[in-house]
């Protein structure tokens, strides 16, 4: 039986978007309380009831989570132009070695508004 989990992160972080025109509020330094959501897919363990231990997505996104939480994104290699698209690539390239069932990135920079990667 094939199952589907959900695992959400927050942190905090400043960033600008240096591609806009200079009159585009994003151009501007100004941060946000950004959400990842971390999906995994697989079968689930007839034995153990379950696809993955929860602890093995925050263990593996750990490491990534204290690149990003309280830092200037754009002085991250790789986010020197981080949009939610870009940060969701950069996020998942980052995990899929580390969680093979990786199915899903979502990044949330609003409440209103998230970028989903589903991987090539």
């Amino acid at each position: 039986m094939k199952m589907e989990l959900r695992k959400t992160f927050q942190f905090e972080a400043a960033h600008l978007l240096p591609h806009l025109p200079k009159s585009h509020k994003c151009r501007r330094l100004h941060g946000h309380s950004f959400k990842v959501e971390i999906v995994v897919e697989g079968e689930c363990d007839p034995k153990l009831g379950w696809v993955m231990d929860y602890a093995d997505i925050s263990a593996a996104f750990k490491p990534l989570w204290a690149k990003l939480d309280h830092y200037y994104l754009n002085e991250i290699p790789g986010l020197e132009n981080p949009t939610s698209e870009v940060l969701a690539l950069w996020i998942w390239k980052k995990l899929k070695p580390k969680l093979p069932l990786l199915s899903e990135v979502v990044v949330a920079e609003t409440c209103q508004s998230r970028c989903v990667y589903r991987g090539e």
